[in-house]
């Protein structure tokens, strides 16, 4: 069965091709015959309710230096595709949330959209751990910063992270005490001085075991990879993300991640999310993503894995049974 795949993505003209989840995807798609279609954010728009967008025709190589050939761009009702992969990374702002709603339409005409629209708008990948308590670390999300001053008293040492970011950026360790406190409450609350517009910031409670890795669990329609990209922080910093320098070393899972991954997985299947990436320092859940998770390339080639084979295989299963009458 021959699929008509777009992408929405970032410019692939900038991706770095030995680790990017993205491409290897669209390889995948290439090697079971799938046709490509390739836009970007500013390629969508809806006419008279009618998804539409400027699409080129897209072909993939694995080759570092020649990755990618584009076709002449043109409109087209989004309705003609059989799926569309949306991968387009964070930040979660007004205009993400618009794109959503003209896939959303996509899928009301019998596109099979990947990770679901709605569950993209409703599922933000800080809060949405917090919708499994047993898993997480003691964890609070203020725009009161007495509040998250107090649970910074309370245990001792924590981690404060904007609600909206990737890959490590706008977050803060701190301890009880640290006369930085309040300078990083306002840089990650903002408003005014009277307390008005304040961002909602999220407080957890620091967690030594990072110094083992912030774990990436990668999660098939409910099904976990068997291994999770264990991301490393490197010298002083405390961070793991890759793409705050942290090192990638793929680890089995342990019982706790396969537990963890129990809680997730119905939820996660009844939200249309195929595609995600759970993050776990020790033994807690921290973050859910679901936007665009990243690490298979990392993870293929440590264990001779084919992810994204896996996820197609569910691609086109429920692509097969996506159409209407």
């Amino acid at each position: 069965m021959t699929l008509s795949v777009g992408v929405l993505m970032d410019p692939i003209s900038d991706i770095k091709v030995a680790k990017d989840t993205t491409l290897a995807m669209l390889l995948e798609a290439t090697r079971r015959g799938h046709d490509l279609h390739y836009f970007e954010q500013g390629d969508l728009a809806l006419r008279e309710g009618a998804p539409w967008a400027r699409s080129a025709s897209l072909q993939v190589r694995d080759d570092p230096r020649n990755w990618f050939t584009l076709g002449e761009p043109r409109w087209h009702d989004l309705r003609e595709l059989d799926v569309v992969l949306m991968r387009k990374d964070p930040p979660v702002d007004a205009q993400f949330v618009y794109d959503t709603m003209v896939l959303e339409a996509a899928q009301r005409g019998g596109v099979l959209v990947v990770n679901d629209p709605r569950s993209l708008r409703d599922c933000n990948e800080k809060l949405f751990a917090l919708a499994f308590p047993q898993c997480i670390a003691p964890t609070l999300v203020a725009r009161d910063p007495a509040e998250l001053r107090r649970f910074a008293a309370e245990h001792g040492e924590v981690v404060l992270k904007p609600l909206d970011g990737m890959g490590g950026r706008g977050i803060f360790r701190v301890r009880d005490g640290d006369s930085n406190l309040n300078s990083m409450l306002e840089t990650l609350l903002g408003g005014d001085d009277h307390g008005a517009h304040r961002q909602l910031a999220i407080a957890q409670k620091y967690l030594p075991e990072i110094s083992a890795g912030d774990k990436r669990i990668l999660v098939v329609d409910g099904e976990p990879v068997p291994y999770a990209l264990a991301r490393i922080p490197q010298g002083s910093d405390f961070r793991g993300n890759l793409a705050a320098g942290g090192r990638g070393e793929g680890v089995p899972l342990s019982e706790r991640d396969r537990w963890i991954v129990a809680q997730v997985a119905p939820e996660l299947r009844r939200r249309g999310l195929l595609f995600t990436g759970l993050d776990v320092i020790g033994d807690y859940l921290t973050e859910i993503n679901v936007t665009s998770p990243t690490c298979v390339r990392e993870l293929d080639a440590q264990f001779g894995l084919n992810i994204a084979g896996q996820l197609f295989d569910v691609i086109e299963r429920h692509a097969s049974g996506n159409r209407p009458a």
